[in-house]
């Protein structure tokens, strides 16, 4: 489908339906259209930008019913709410944001009841919201609620329980608790690399993390092997230039640079 298919007549006639199926054609055709994937896929964004005003008035007109009956465009919705909520929080419209994540959470849950795993997608995007606006105290229960419903849904070994625990430890270590950050990124670390072997770019993701943690917990010499091993694995995975590469270049040097090795900093810096 087109953005083309979705203006003038059509959204009109969808949107002044009051018997809701022609609203929920659109959001079907508008979560067909939409990359599911935000963020970190900067190649789905120009698509989102000419979706982004469809969604937000399509999704503005739908009115759900609370409980588990059917109802015509409600899944489309918190799908597309969520992921909206994603595009704009990768832009920084972090207040814009917000609100979007928070009704397709409502949506979802008044879907699909409070335990389910698509309520513990959209309780970890809110969590990463909150986040980032700088309110980690905001974060936390919404990231745990999510790590619980996911440990319920799929055991403790699967790589979205890692993503959870990942997020998780990354909110207890701006709250200033790195010992309880810790254990929850080495578990994160474990999955992932149990999930998709110990080269995989989401384990240098996890390394760096872990590295970061004990860094601030003045554990240098733990956590300079794993940003060492973060960057070699980058460097293989993405090439000597690309961005990615600068920040493991950093996060490397200011170990050596903690650890008094100025020599060894400079070079990465």
């Amino acid at each position: 489908v087109c953005s083309s298919d979705l203006d003038g007549a059509l959204m009109s006639w969808a949107l002044s339906d009051q018997g809701g199926r022609p609203l929920a054609v659109v959001l079907e055709l508008l979560r067909a259209d939409a990359p599911g994937t935000v963020t970190g896929a900067p190649k789905a964004w120009p698509r989102w930008a000419v979706l982004l005003p469809h969604v937000l008035a399509a999704t503005g007109h739908f009115e759900y019913l609370p409980g588990p009956r059917e109802q015509p465009g409600r899944a489309e919705t918190s799908w597309l709410l969520d992921r909206a909520a994603s595009y704009l929080q990768v832009h920084a419209r972090l207040g814009e944001a917000l609100p979007l994540a928070e009704q397709a959470l409502a949506i979802a849950e008044a879907a699909h009841g409070p335990d389910h795993p698509d309520v513990g997608a959209a309780l970890n995007n809110l969590a990463t919201i909150w986040q980032d606006l700088g309110q980690p105290q905001q974060a936390r229960p919404l990231a745990e609620r999510a790590l619980a419903i996911d440990e319920a849904a799929y055991g403790p070994d699967h790589p979205d329980v890692a993503i959870r625990l990942n997020n998780l430890a990354l909110i207890w270590k701006h709250l200033g608790q790195l010992e309880r950050a810790r254990p929850l990124a080495e578990r994160a670390l474990a999955i992932t690399e149990a999930a998709y072997g110990p080269d995989h770019p989401t384990v240098a993701i996890r390394l760096n993390n872990l590295a970061q943690i004990w860094q601030d917990l003045g554990q240098l010499e733990r956590a300079r092997p794993l940003a060492e091993r973060a960057l070699a694995i980058d460097e293989a995975a993405h090439g000597p230039d690309h961005p990615i590469i600068g920040t493991d270049l950093s996060n490397l040097a200011t170990i050596w640079k903690d650890l008094g090795q100025l020599k060894r900093a400079q070079p990465l810096a």
